[in-house]
């Protein structure tokens, strides 16, 4: 079987295209933050927690009832197959403030089948500190499907036992953030670059004067900024809309032998070499023959004789030579002109690495 590769050639030209801070960077302390809670799904179509095997759904239903007075003897066990425990997750964006909404996602923690059609109890969602942050409450969507016949057949698309919540919860609490606390805010990079740190650096430096901004590291650039809040937004937002150009990637290879795309950087560079990729091809047939006496011979048996064929066949459009200053695409170009089978392209590529002939990392996935 032959593949052809399909290449993205990360490679543009010698114009580069300057950049906001705001689209490489994020700025420490602003973040989103994970709640997560615990509650109830009620409503659901006979598909809810088996209670005779999840006993926490009942433990949960009879405190939930107790708290609108209502009490289930102790020698009752409610076998209800329209209530379901789940766990609830959602990821609060940086600065909520309460009254705003976000989504939730819900998804079950016993053995429901389905909380397709299932309304969320009003359930606290907490954060890493053990302070609730929002009240989720509403009616699920789910996208998946599950059906099982009386014969036990059945059919399932997608997961059902998930659903999500839009604006299905309401924030009540705003989250410490010590933006407006520091003397300087920090800039992320979100691919570190010594390169790209320092010429945001100088780029902060030069359009705001001064001695502003200072570069720490690969990925933090450290910026001084003013300490009333109203004036820090605005320079924050002065500083993400300055353009600068980034530092050059790394020469880097990325292979996918699975689908045989090959993503290949702007910076690879191939130094001259010659790789033989040759391959033996053996075949060997049987054509057996029947071996008889002569006629009206009184000797002799009718036998069977092997005759074997052993044929070695070997490729002789297996050698490529890459001269001074080849790119890799027209590596890839002249490995699909010969037929290349899957692994050929990934077996040239780690022979070129091996040999220090590809100056690009090489990653095969």
């Amino acid at each position: 079987m032959r593949l052809l590769y399909i290449i993205i050639l990360c490679v543009f030209s010698n114009t580069v295209f300057a950049e906001r801070i705001k689209d490489l960077v994020s700025v420490a302390g602003v973040r989103s933050n994970q709640l997560l809670g615990y509650g109830l799904v009620v409503g659901l179509d006979g598909t809810g927690d088996q209670t005779t095997q999840t006993p926490f759904t009942v433990q949960s239903l009879r405190s939930f009832l107790n708290r609108y007075n209502i009490t289930i003897p102790p020698d009752v066990d409610p076998q209800l197959k329209n209530v379901a425990a789940v766990s609830i997750h959602a990821e609060m964006p940086a600065f909520a403030k309460p009254g705003q909404t976000i989504d939730v996602t819900v998804s079950s923690l016993g053995n429901s089948k389905s909380l397709r059609g299932g309304s969320l109890l009003m359930s606290p969602l907490k954060g890493i500190d053990g302070q609730v942050y929002a009240i989720a409450q509403g009616n699920l969507v789910v996208g998946g499907l599950g059906v099982q016949g009386s014969d036990g057949s059945s059919i399932t698309i997608n997961v059902p036992s998930a659903g999500r919540i839009p604006n299905g919860a309401t924030v009540e609490r705003v989250i410490p953030s010590n933006f407006a606390l520091q003397d300087h805010l920090y800039l992320n990079l979100h691919t570190p670059d010594f390169t790209t740190a320092k010429r945001m650096q100088d780029r902060i430096n030069k359009i705001l004067g001064g001695e502003v901004a200072s570069a720490l590291d690969a990925v933090t650039v450290r910026v001084r900024a003013p300490f009333d809040s109203a004036n820090r937004v605005g320079f924050l937002a002065e500083i993400e809309n300055i353009r600068m150009r980034p530092g050059a990637g790394a020469a880097r290879v990325i292979v996918n032998s699975r689908t045989g795309t090959v993503v290949i950087g702007s910076n690879v560079r191939v130094t001259p070499a010659a790789v033989s990729h040759g391959s033996l091809v053996v075949t060997i047939s049987e054509n057996p023959e029947v071996s008889q006496p002569k006629e009206f011979s009184n000797t002799g048996d009718t036998v069977v004789v092997d005759d074997s064929t052993i044929e070695v066949e070997q490729n002789s459009d297996r050698m490529f030579l890459f001269d001074p200053g080849i790119t890799l695409n027209e590596i890839v170009n002249a490995v699909n002109e010969v037929g290349a089978a899957p692994g050929d392209l990934v077996a040239i590529l780690e022979a070129l690495k091996q040999a220090g002939a590809l100056k690009a990392e090489l990653i095969v996935i």
